[in-house]
């Protein structure tokens, strides 16, 4: 049905991705042929395919059990770091993919978004320049596909999952994907800094193929759109689906893994629905052009 499919980022917020897509997959039988993910999006899209999410949930159920704060302020006397996201995100990529690796090579080409930075800017500036760009768009402009980002300079590249040679490699690039100051570390590509693939677009549609056909996008954001709306786009017809309410946990909350499971199961609940709902909005995408 889906030849394509989009992963948005959103950190936590992408399990309820991870639930929408546990219902619909085996009801559908989708098989699609290429995925595009950002950040947690690439990530939940890699798990997918290895692993059970409800065995990554009960992971970082005790993953996270020691962890009650997601900043530490007194580390900067010790000149540690104060947040621990990087990490254990880290540790987590490396612990769930572990046994589970060569299964990717059976997955769909899986895209990972990263944003190269301005040339006209230094690492430090371009992250402020980038994250004030992101959070205008996120919260002020509220578009669906931001152009500030790229208006500023940065600029996005996408590498296939399959590239990985190993663990290590597939780790770095998700992480790459998700490099959000001050959450992580400035991270390098290639010996070239990035950030977070959402500086250019959370919603990475520019890695899809051109070729015609349906392609499901999952966002983990509330757009002041339908929840369920189609978009031409040439020969293709996209369907954007959103979370029928806020996604109720934050993106970078390390302290309350239980959160997790009211995302998914949100997602599980929007899945149901959207089954009811596919076959009036297949025949609405059908009409247009």
């Amino acid at each position: 049905m889906f030849d394509q499919v989009v992963f948005a980022g959103g950190g936590n917020r992408c399990w309820w991705q991870a639930g929408f897509w546990d219902v619909i997959q085996p009801e559908l039988n989708l098989r699609p042929r290429v995925i595009a993910g950002i950040s947690a999006g690439a990530a939940t899209a890699c798990m997918l395919y290895t692993n059970e999410s409800r065995w990554v949930m009960r992971y970082y159920a005790e993953a996270l059990r020691e962890n009650r704060k997601n900043a530490y302020w007194g580390n900067l006397l010790r000149g540690q770091s104060v947040f621990p996201h990087y990490r254990i995100y880290r540790q987590a990529l490396l612990d769930i993919f572990a046994d589970r690796f060569r299964d990717l090579a059976k997955a769909p080409e899986i895209r990972i978004g990263v944003s190269h930075l301005p040339r006209w800017l230094g690492a430090r500036s371009a992250v402020a320049a980038g994250l004030i760009a992101y959070n205008i768009e996120k919260y002020v402009r509220k578009t669906l596909h931001p152009t500030l980002g790229q208006t500023l300079g940065f600029h996005p590249e996408f590498v296939k999952a399959q590239e990985c040679a190993t663990i290590d490699d597939l780790a770095d690039l998700i992480l790459q994907s998700s490099s959000t100051p001050p959450f992580t570390p400035i991270l390098r590509r290639n010996g070239r800094p990035v950030l977070d693939g959402g500086m250019v677009d959370n919603v990475p549609v520019a890695a899809l193929d051109a070729t015609p056909g349906l392609v499901l996008v999952m966002v983990t954001r509330l757009y002041p759109r339908e929840r369920m709306f189609v978009v031409p786009h040439g020969e293709q017809k996209r369907i954007y689906i959103q979370p029928s309410r806020k996604v109720p946990i934050s993106s970078w909350d390390y302290t309350s893994p239980s959160q997790m499971q009211h995302a998914y199961d949100l997602g599980r609940a929007d899945g149901e629905d959207f089954l009811d709902r596919a076959p009036s909005l297949l025949k609405a995408a059908e009409h247009l052009s």
